[in-house]
């Protein structure tokens, strides 16, 4: 298959602006920004034709053509990644698959894209996305999270055949009580990279925002409510913690992360 990962960037970060070019310092003490740090994320996927940085600002680009990182440039009306790799299809040689790499989720492993790929080589899969299932401590720190009103992952709920049925920002399923008393939980936590076929993200580009999609702030919703059933597929987390760039304060832990996985 003619797959290629892309990573959206975007500097107007609510949150954190410009974190694509923030420095994050790896196990040989060199500093490099968030952007090419997940592009060396991206690139250590096997049976990948391409990596490209995709956004609307000149100050990402400039920092990804100096490290001669391609790039493709895309409106700056794109709402979210999904849209902007959508948009970016006219300027790719026809690829059977899309990968939508998250330019903050550097920590991502190569075998959860792999394992991505593998799915959307079966004809029923437009498109796919992993999940991990979590141990019920982890499901007890993220109720706390909850209960403290901050959001601490997005969580997945599947059909027998692994479809997602629902993608929530809030806990689900629910819960009894002694739904947490074996070590591993029913709780599957959603990781945030997504391989399409170019007919699902063009259906995609070509509906308007659903309503559930703004409620709960998940851009893959809207797959769901077009009826594109989207494969999620288990993948086993890796030893050390997986932590994306939100805020300045992620920046220790991920640099703490970088060291444990002997990343440079």
């Amino acid at each position: 298959m003619n797959s290629v990962i892309l990573i959206p960037a975007r500097y107007a970060s609510t949150r954190y602006p410009g974190k694509p070019l923030v420095g994050l310092t790896g196990a040989s003490g060199v500093s490099k920004p968030l952007i090419h740090r997940s592009v060396e994320a991206a690139r250590r996927v096997s049976g990948i034709s391409g990596v490209y940085v995709v956004t609307d600002d000149e100050r990402i680009a400039d920092a990804c053509r100096a490290a001669q990182v391609g790039v493709l440039m895309t409106s700056p009306q794109c709402r979210n990644g999904t849209e902007r790799c959508a948009e970016a299809l006219a300027q790719l040689h026809d690829p059977d698959l899309v990968i939508n790499f998250q330019g903050d989720a550097l920590l991502t492993p190569a075998h959860f894209v792999e394992a991505l790929i593998e799915r959307m080589k079966a004809p029923d899969a437009d498109v796919a996305t992993p999940a991990m299932r979590l141990r019920s401590s982890e499901v007890r720190a993220l109720q706390q999270e909850e209960f403290a009103g901050r959001v601490g992952g997005t969580t997945v709920v599947t059909d027998s055949g692994g479809r997602a049925l629902y993608f929530s920002k809030r806990l689900i399923p629910y819960l009894p009580k002694r739904a947490l008393s074996a070590e591993m939980s029913p709780v599957r936590l959603h990781v945030g990279v997504y391989a399409y076929r170019p007919a699902a993200l063009a259906t995609y580009a070509a509906m308007p925002p659903a309503e559930l999609e703004e409620l709960e702030g998940l851009e893959q919703l809207r797959f769901l409510v077009a009826g594109i059933p989207v494969a999620v597929v288990d993948v086993h987390p890796p030893e050390f913690a997986l932590r994306e760039l939100n805020n300045p304060e992620d920046v220790g832990p991920i640099e703490e992360a970088l060291a444990r996985a002997g990343l440079e």
